[in-house]
Parts: structure tokens; C-alpha cells; sequence
């Protein structure tokens, strides 16, 4: 009897990657296709979601190959949080998909704030809630979907379909599983919103010709995603409460597991639904980029050897590109601050990763006052997670376990939601 395969897929910025997984979550095959990136200029980021299709169809193919195609049961996808498109009732895109950082829809964020509650995530000129507005659907929009939503209907032959992550920075009331009627103020036609899963239920079988074009059984399932960041954070292996990830990417983004679900926006703390559970957390802009900001990769490299943990610079920063920050402090005026700078490059990299470690402590301990546990232990993913030197900075301020993520792909997490989603319909909750 040949093995069962879960397909998870990760669109990405830059491209979009697959992996192959085993009834055991081991991973068997996995491919990558670069994309183009958005067209950008200004707040504007639009891309043509047809490039989001071909990536995924070369992927897939690429990841086929390696593998035997019969025994796939099931496939997730995930995708960037906030990227809307409009399509028609047979899911073909109306115009180019607004991507998660278009920031064009300032009017509408306004519109949107005077009238949702504090708690929503539907908040900011780059929720898709604000991009629905922006685009202004007229009678021939059928559907307004999510990347990932995109996706499953070019998989499925069914549009309309969603998961209940994405759909936060849409309105979605995560807690009472609906949309919300306050929506009906800012004159959003529901009847385009998609109808929401919990992520990793299976919605649809494949469709018959895409069956055919990748070879694929007509019983393969296909399974409610998430977005790229919860994929990401399912990856690690995380999943009890108190365990939290903490992303050392461009930015510092911290997110913890907890019994009930945490809403502050003056914090800029916010919550997803992760099964019965949730991600409560929030993200800073401080991080890599600020790294990046001053000193090549190379640099980085060639000094992290140098750095001496054990013996801290006592240096006082708070490392940001710009002004503003987000979390632990929302202070769209928050000034960088990076004086007095040492002679000695090595402890000025030094001091701004003490930094980095001191927001991440605060912004955990912000957590746990506004009601989240503590961490009972921190899993890292990003970039950043590579450097020993920095987790034991990390590990002295913050005073938890730091164990090692099970695999950082978003790609990985997805295929989890497929397994699961396969699993549960089998009548199989192990």
C-alpha cells in the first residue's frame, strides 16, 4: 500500500514553494518558482494574479516530479495577508490584485475606523476591508478574494471560498464566527464576501481538468488554508498554550498561544484563530532591516563570531529605520535611537541586538498584562534564528527555554492543514 502525501503551498513575495509531506509530517519533496515582484509606485502594489497561477502550477509540477503523484490526498495553500482581488462569477479577475502593502486606501481606512469596533483587524489603509472599499465592486463582481482564496478556486473549480484567517483584515468576527453587521454602513455587499472555514477543514475535491494537468487523483481534497504567517507559525511545531514563535525577519513579529483571544490596538496587539486556540501578538519595526540598514550581509557574517554575549555593551538603543513604531509601543512617533555609536562596529551590532532582545522581552511582558501567558518557551524562525550569538542574548533577557523550530516554511505549515484536513474527513482527530 503506497504512502498518503499532503501538499502544502506558500505564496510568497517572491515566489511560491511546495512541499510534499508523509502521514508522519516528514517532508518528501519540495520545489520553488520565482515570481516577478508587484508592480510598485508609491502606496501602490498591484500583480496579476494569473503570475500567482503560473508560479503555483510550475511549482507543483516541479514537486510532482518528485513524487508519487497518486498518493496525494490533499492540499492547502497559504498566502500573503491582506492582498485582495475582485473576480466574476467565474472567478476571472476583474482588475489586478491590490497586494498586502497597498496603501492606497486611505479615504476608506478613515471611513472604516469611524465605524468598526477598536478590536477589528479590519483597521489601516492596507486591510483588505479598505481595498474592498477602494475598488468599488460594480454588478459584475461575483466574488472578492484573497490570495489564497484565488488559489483554491483555480484548484477546486469554486469560488467563493475562504478560511478564517485571511478573512480577519476583511471584518470577519473571528469570535462569533460570522461577518459582522456593521459592515453593512460602509455599503459592502455581502453577498461577494466569501463563506469562511476554519483553516485545515477540507472544502472541495480538485477540479476534474486540473485533475488532469497535473496528473492528480479526482479524490484529491482540497483543504482551507491560512495565511503565510500562521503557516509559518504552525511550522515551528508550536502548539500548546504559553508556546510562542518570535520571527527574526525584516521586523520582529511575536506571537504567543493562548486559551482566549486579546484585542488592544493601542498596543498594537492583535489575535488569530489557531484551531480552539489563538495567536495573540504583535509586531515591531525593528529587526533585520534595521541590521541591513547599516551594515551588508557579509558584514553581518564575518562580525557575528565576534559578538560577546556574556559580556552586555550597556548601550541604551532603540534600533529603527524610521520614525514609528507599532509594538510593544504603537507610537507613530517613536524616534530611532542609536547614539552614542562605538568606535568598535562589532559592539555597536552588539548593542542593537541587546536592543532587539529588550523589545522582544517588553513585548511579551505587554502580553501577559493585557492577559496572555507568559512564554513557557520561545521558538525562532527568520533569518535571524541562525545566529547563536543572538540567542543567547535573547535567552538571558527573556529567561525561557529556546528551543528549535521543527521547520520555518510557511510551504510546511500548509501541508500540516492538508493532512489535517484529510485526517478529520477520514473521521481521524489524532
Amino acid at each position: 500500500m503506497s504512502q498518503s502525501l499532503f501538499i502544502g503551498i506558500d505564496l510568497g513575495t517572491s515566489g511560491c514553494r511546495a512541499i510534499a509531506i508523509d502521514s508522519d509530517g516528514q517532508p518528501l519533496a519540495q520545489a520553488n518558482t520565482p515570481m516577478p515582484a508587484p508592480l510598485s509606485n508609491g502606496a501602490k502594489a498591484e500583480q496579476d494574479a494569473e503570475i500567482w497561477w503560473q508560479a503555483v502550477s510550475d511549482a507543483l509540477s516541479a514537486l510532482l516530479a518528485k513524487t508519487q503523484v497518486d498518493s496525494v490526498k490533499s492540499i492547502a495553500v497559504a498566502g500573503t495577508s491582506g492582498t485582495l482581488l475582485l473576480t466574476n462569477d467565474m472567478g476571472e479577475p476583474l482588475s489586478p490584485a491590490l497586494m498586502y502593502n497597498d496603501g492606497r486606501s486611505q479615504i476608506e481606512a478613515t471611513r472604516i475606523s469611524e465605524i468598526a469596533p477598536q478590536e477589528s483587524a479590519a483597521h489601516g489603509a492596507t486591510s483588505a476591508l479598505a481595498k474592498l472599499l477602494h475598488l468599488q465592486p460594480g454588478p459584475e463582481a461575483s466574488h472578492a478574494l484573497h490570495q489564497a482564496d484565488w488559489i483554491v478556486g483555480k484548484l477546486s473549480g469554486q469560488w467563493g471560498i475562504s478560511d478564517a484567517n485571511n478573512c480577519l483584515k476583511l471584518g470577519f468576527d473571528a469570535i462569533h464566527k460570522c461577518w459582522p453587521q456593521w459592515l453593512e454602513p460602509l455599503g459592502v455587499n455581502q453577498a461577494i464576501l466569501p463563506k469562511v472555514f476554519q483553516p485545515g477543514t477540507a472544502v472541495a475535491t480538485i477540479n476534474q481538468q486540473v485533475a488532469m494537468q497535473f496528473g492528480l487523483p479526482l479524490t484529491t481534497q482540497i483543504v482551507a488554508g491560512t495565511t503565510d504567517s500562521t503557516a509559518a507559525f504552525i511550522a515551528t511545531g508550536a502548539s500548546q498554550i504559553g508556546e510562542a514563535v518570535t520571527s527574526l525577519g525584516s521586523t520582529l513579529v511575536m506571537k504567543v498561544i493562548s486559551d482566549r483571544p486579546i484585542f488592544s490596538p493601542s498596543h498594537g496587539v492583535y489575535s488569530q484563530p489557531l484551531g480552539n486556540l489563538w495567536l495573540v501578538g504583535g509586531g515591531s519595526n525593528s529587526g533585520g532591516a534595521v541590521l541591513l540598514h547599516h551594515f551588508s550581509q557579509q558584514q553581518l557574517t564575518d562580525m557575528t563570531p565576534q559578538l560577546q554575549p556574556e559580556q552586555p555593551t550597556g548601550l541604551d538603543y532603540y534600533p529603527l529605520i524610521n520614525p514609528g513604531e507599532r509594538f510593544p509601543i504603537a507610537d507613530s512617533h517613536k524616534q530611532p535611537r542609536l547614539s552614542p555609536r562605538p568606535e568598535d562596529d562589532v559592539v555597536f551590532l552588539q548593542a542593537m541586538l541587546e536592543a532587539m532582545a529588550k523589545i522582544e522581552q517588553q513585548g511579551y511582558q505587554i502580553l501577559k498584562e493585557l492577559g496572555a501567558p507568559y512564554p513557557i518557551n520561545i521558538r525562532s524562525a527568520g533569518g535571524g534564528s541562525r545566529n547563536p550569538a543572538w540567542t543567547k542574548i535573547r535567552q538571558a533577557k527573556l529567561a525561557v527555554p529556546m528551543l528549535e523550530a521543527q521547520h520555518q516554511e510557511a510551504a510546511y505549515g500548509s501541508a500540516l492543514l492538508a493532512r489535517q484536513g484529510y485526517l478529520h474527513q477520514q473521521g481521524i482527530y489524532s
